[in-house]
């Protein structure tokens, strides 16, 4: 179809993306090993025959990261709507029915924009709601909720991102028990680690209260033999 392209590229995107800046776009942010996104994916093929006239991106989300840091895609499925470099609509998870009325909407007559940058576009930033000094005790406690803590995006059995996959699969594998919080349910949590524990990516790993390290420092030290014994001493 030629309204429908994978990404394959942060320059193929962007060529794509301003061909018309006057055209609706559909990005399709996804990660193959989601459940959710498989069957968006069909909604998305679906509603690319019933709009021709919309462009839809699908962009695999870990594969094309830069494209994804942009537009601070924190879990996938995530969707973007945009006429141009103009925000329409932001859509985070499988939502097929609101998604469908998004798209028609925007596409069935002018629109007023949610904002309009030459940025590309992200999300609102959520205002914090606790002194720091309480933010800190709150992420204290929770960095001491167990001996092990993982600070992921999702749960355990539904990871929202590769690399919590992947660090659950680690510790799993190690058998490793630990408790877990999920980054995504509390902005403030997640924007307050990045500082606290001088570590801006997630997942993070807490043993005993101490930051250990996120995905690539895990895996070394399994690899090395350091990571059995730290958490022997917990």
């Amino acid at each position: 179809m030629s309204n429908f392209f994978e990404v394959s590229s942060p320059s193929h995107f962007q060529t794509l993306l301003s061909e018309d800046l006057q055209r609706v776009s559909l990005i399709n942010f996804w990660a193959p090993w989601a459940e959710p996104c498989k069957h968006m994916n069909e909604v998305v093929l679906e509603l690319s025959k019933k709009y021709p006239t919309i462009l839809v991106l699908q962009v695999e989300a870990e594969t094309q990261g830069d494209i994804a840091e942009s537009f601070e895609i924190l879990s996938v499925p995530t969707f973007i709507l945009l006429r141009g470099h103009t925000l329409l609509s932001r859509i985070e998870g499988a939502d097929a029915a609101r998604l469908t009325e998004d798209i028609a909407k925007h596409t069935r007559s002018p629109t007023h924009a949610q904002s309009k940058t030459d940025r590309l576009p992200a999300a609102p930033p959520t205002l914090l709601k606790e002194s720091q000094e309480e933010l800190n005790k709150r992420l204290n406690a929770l960095m001491h909720q167990s001996n092990v803590v993982l600070f992921m995006k999702g749960s355990p059995d539904t990871p929202q991102c590769g690399f919590s996959r992947r660090t659950v699969g680690i510790l799993r594998d190690q058998g490793v028990e630990f408790t877990h919080f999920d980054i995504l349910t509390d902005e403030d949590v997640r924007a307050g680690l990045k500082v606290l524990n001088q570590w801006p990516t997630f997942p993070q790993l807490i043993v005993n209260g101490e930051f250990v390290g996120g995905l690539d420092i895990i895996q070394e030290m399994v690899n090395t033999g350091e990571f059995a014994e730290i958490v022997g001493k917990a």
